[in-house]
């Protein structure tokens, strides 16, 4: 399954990199929210999941969100998770990138995550910017509210907002100094972390596809591995730590 080369790369390697994105989260069984089921079927995800949104309705936003944080909390790490978090103890430098926003690469135990797009179960004042990491859930008639008086809002990137500056120079700077860059479950087509396994290919990185079907960089990267990351990267880890 994994070529002689990656094997000797990764052997070889001080800096490796790893940008995931919502296939592997797919594979713990937590939906896309372009899938909700019942009373949010009837919205748009650009109708909720925009500040305009936000303070038009913050009730019926802060319901969707306390849904889909529901729907998260039942949902658990699966094993590409944790081997992901196994790989960051077998090279000096390790960084993961994320699209996702359901903290299940923390909950496997990765420490070095850069959140392209936040994190749902954390929140954030819009006046004062004041982080909130533990909340009540807000009810039918009392919206969460900071120190400072301000609405609080899902710390996550919404529809026309632009993606976190550090999170964002970080994970850029991650991808330049790669000795190795793994892009996994990610379709590739969304920038700016589309851009990501490019410009690690750039500045000289062999850079590893792992997806369950094939995606606009798959002709641009040195392997591509199709299947699910849950059964490719515990046969990877185990094959490094031989």
């Amino acid at each position: 399954m994994f070529s002689a080369m990656l094997i000797s790369r990764l052997r070889s390697a001080k800096t490796v990199s790893v940008l995931t994105g919502a296939g592997i989260s797919a594979e713990s069984g937590v939906p896309t929210f372009r899938g909700e089921e019942g009373l949010w079927q009837k919205f748009r995800p650009e109708e909720l999941a925009n500040f305009d949104a936000f303070l038009r309705n913050p009730k019926l936003v802060w319901e969707w969100y306390n849904y889909r944080k529901h729907i998260v909390n039942q949902v658990a790490p699966n094993a590409g998770h944790y081997a992901i978090s196994k790989m960051e103890s077998l090279f000096p430098h390790f960084h993961l990138i994320t699209q996702n926003v359901d903290d299940l690469h923390r909950k496997a135990g990765s420490k070095q995550i850069y959140e392209l797009h936040g994190n749902i179960m954390r929140n954030r004042c819009v006046d004062c910017s004041k982080h909130y990491n533990e909340m009540p859930e807000a009810d039918q008639d009392v919206l969460p509210r900071c120190d400072c008086g301000g609405l609080i809002r899902p710390d996550v990137v919404w529809f026309g907002e632009t993606l976190p500056p550090l999170e964002l120079k970080r994970s850029f700077d991650a991808a330049r100094s790669s000795d190795v860059f793994f892009s996994i479950g990610t379709s590739a087509v969304v920038q700016p972390a589309a851009s990501l396994p490019l410009e690690a290919k750039h500045e000289g990185a062999y850079v590893v596809e792992i997806n369950i079907e094939p995606t606009a960089i798959s002709h641009y990267v040195d392997e591509t591995i199709l299947g699910k990351a849950a059964e490719i990267l515990p046969q990877l880890v185990e094959k490094l730590i031989e």
